[in-house]
């Protein structure tokens, strides 16, 4: 109740902190040069792709009255002014599902009222968005932040997997339709025959599933065992996108004689198009909105509001995760404040609001860390090189290379870092320092001179480039998109499908609810295969039992949220179970499970303890040391990204990787040997 006793305490501390910053954010980004444009190009494509295709979805579901343009705009809008103005820059902003999936019930409400229509709905929509924005200043002002944390993982993870289950939700619906007539469509044009409906839907499934094989391999190109670092690293930043071109391309291989429409395309007016620029004046039509629907659209603005905040927080909690070493302060208070500046502004405009999305935003600090650790080796290998040349000595050689990170990881307008954070830094290189100075200590008994081209990955720590200029350059690339439309029509609408439901599969991995599901249908005699691999901390350290009353547990309440979205007006309330949840976790699941287990199943990070592989079964070469592949030439080859991807799950979280078990514990990885082996 004190933060409620001290308006504008948070929003002014969060203004003072960033202020503080605000000029490196720009210097950081500009000293980058051209580097800064491969983080850039990379999150753009991250963000563009699910805005067009959440555009066609509220396309089909609004009857046109938003489209993909308004989708663009908005991110684009919305992006320009949090990167400028924004407490957290690293945060990236677009329309996502759970505002599409509100739009359409305010779409559906309004449309079945004689006094709204779907002449009114955009303006009904802007006065949802005025309540919403309301509330949000509210929140804001009243440091309702500080409450974030409770939306712990049991929270993050269902409405995470409730998405997954809309997108693979969407994308069924999606290819169904390829077999059916539009709306508003003459049935009798020659596309919409018999034949060249069932073609098209044929198509539909082959584009459908093309894109989505395709782009999982693609994305998971790093780990292929072809091709050159750099080349993995392409395919596996840029493959989606460049996918949705490839299949895009192919569809317009089929025969000459197939009728103009089949397959079907993505249907949006330019943004030069009347039906666009009439979003610009929806504020005229807000007053003819009576009062009655206006004091009516509180009720799903408190909705709103409290998934934006859930939302927008969430996403900037996992933009600026601890393992990633930021510098800068947060700025909560301030970034909600300004989302209802944002929401306010999309809601005069006739546009649908944008909040901060996931996995965009900790994929875009991720990226940043890559550009960083490159721009950190680079200087630090020239500096051990330079003292090598000169002789010096091991001590020497780490003294140097020592003090090159502690100045890049000072601002350059600052007098450089204080006694207690230079303390932290020289902490952190203690196994750089091991590393270099093994050759000085043990003399001839170490097996290999220190290399820092070989050696010093494995001994950087984490470092982000902190700046505004890529958020900034990426949403003026979304904006420029809103003038691509013409190519943009040409994308198929099937491929859009086969595209929601990559969605909903990559943000599996890494969801420890979904991986607990895995587990219930893993029969007890091959559990140990799950231990000796890389697994969650609490396959080891919780029962089987309450693992899966915890898990179930889970799914129930996954099926009620799933089940408030199909009721017909009243499933605007669906947000209602997740702000429930945290009443739940506190009072309820406390007094079923003990605080140490519910601990481990709904920790604040995703730890992973590295697994314990069996030792080989092949009498031939027992007990034999064989050099592993390339280890004889120290050719091992990872690139930076790798190593990150490594580290992090699909929506963007950074494992937490401890060791693995110890000899007193195989038993339990190995139950009983030989039991149950293919």
């Amino acid at each position: 109740m004190e933060n409620f006793k001290a308006p504008f305490r948070g929003i002014s501390k969060d203004i003072r902190g960033r202020a503080s910053c605000y000029k490196q954010d720009w210097f950081g980004g500009l000293c980058s040069g051209v580097g800064i444009l491969a983080p850039t190009t990379y999150i753009f494509f991250a963000s563009a792709l699910p805005v067009i295709a959440f555009g066609e979805q509220l396309s089909r579901d609004t009857d046109g009255s938003l489209s993909t343009v308004e989708t663009l705009a908005s991110t684009a809008i919305c992006g320009i002014i949090h990167s400028i103005f924004g407490g957290h820059p690293l945060l990236i902003l677009g329309v996502a599902e759970p505002t599409v999936i509100m739009y359409t019930y305010l779409y559906n409400f309004a449309k079945g009222r004689e006094d709204l229509g779907p002449k009114l709905f955009l303006a009904w929509a802007g006065w949802v968005c005025v309540w919403t924005a309301l509330l949000l200043f509210v929140l804001a002002i009243f440091n309702a932040c500080t409450i974030i944390n409770r939306f712990t993982r049991i929270a993050g993870e269902l409405f995470g997997m409730l998405i997954a289950v809309l997108f693979i939700q969407e994308s069924i619906k999606g290819m169904v339709s390829e077999f059916k007539v539009p709306k508003a469509e003459d049935p009798n044009l020659e596309k919409f025959q018999f034949q060249w409906i069932y073609t098209n839907g044929l198509l539909g499934i082959i584009f459908s599933f093309g894109l989505l094989y395709t782009a999982l391999k693609s994305r998971r190109a790093r780990s292929w065992w072809y091709g050159t670092g750099w080349f993995r690293s392409f395919i596996a930043d840029y493959g989606v996108p460049l996918m949705v071109v490839v299949w895009t391309a192919l569809s317009f291989s089929v025969p000459s004689k197939v009728p103009s429409g089949v397959p079907r395309r993505l249907y949006s007016p330019l943004a030069w198009e009347s039906t666009s620029l009439h979003h610009w004046t929806v504020i005229e039509d807000m007053g003819k909105v009576s009062s009655t629907y206006i004091f009516a659209a509180f009720i799903p603005a408190v909705m709103i509001a409290g998934l934006y905040f859930f939302d927008h927080s969430v996403a900037s909690q996992m933009a600026q995760q601890k393992e990633f070493n930021l510098k800068n302060p947060s700025a909560y208070h301030y970034d909600i404040f300004l989302l209802g500046i944002m929401t306010l502004l999309c809601g005069l405009l006739g546009l649908p609001p944008s909040n901060g999305v996931l996995p965009q935003s900790p994929m875009h600090t991720k990226s940043l860390a890559v550009l960083k650790r490159q721009l950190l080796r680079r200087k630090m290998v020239e500096s051990a090189k330079e003292s090598i040349k000169q002789k010096a000595s091991n001590s020497e050689i780490y003294g140097k290379m020592q003090a090159v990170f502690i100045e890049m990881d000072s601002s350059p307008d600052a007098s450089g870092l204080s006694t207690t954070e230079t303390t932290l830094v020289v902490k952190e290189l203690e196994d750089l320092k091991e590393a270099v100075m093994k050759g000085e200590n043990k003399g001839e008994n170490s097996k290999e001179p220190f290399d820092p081209e070989k050696h010093i990955d494995a001994y950087l720590p984490v470092r982000v480039n902190e700046q505004r200029v890529s958020n900034l350059l990426q949403s003026f690339l979304v904006a420029a998109s809103v003038f691509a439309m013409p190519a943009i029509k040409k994308i198929p609408t099937s491929v859009l499908w086969g595209y929601f439901a990559y969605m909903a599969i990559d943000s599996l991995p890494g969801n420890q609810f979904w991986e607990r599901m895995l587990l219930l249908f893993i029969t007890p005699g091959r559990r140990y295969k799950v231990l000796e691999g890389d697994h969650a901390s609490f396959v080891e350290t919780v029962p089987f039992k309450y693992i899966a009353i915890f898990t179930l547990f889970q799914f129930v309440y996954l099926l009620v949220c799933f089940g408030v979205t199909w009721i017909p007006i009243a499933g605007i309330l669906f947000p209602l179970p997740f702000f429930l949840l945290i009443s739940i976790r506190q009072h309820l699941l406390p007094k079923v499970f003990q605080p140490h287990y519910l601990q481990e199943l709904d920790a604040a990070e995703y730890e992973e303890i590295t697994g314990a592989p069996r030792l080989s079964l092949s009498l031939s070469f027992k007990g034999r040391e064989m050099p592993r592949l390339g280890e004889e030439e120290g050719g091992i080859e990872m690139c930076d990204a790798e190593i990150l991807d490594e580290l992090t799950t699909s929506r963007g979280e950074v494992k937490v990787r401890t060791v693995s078990f110890s000899e007193d514990r195989r038993g339990q990885i190995h139950p009983k040997d030989g039991k149950e082996i293919d």
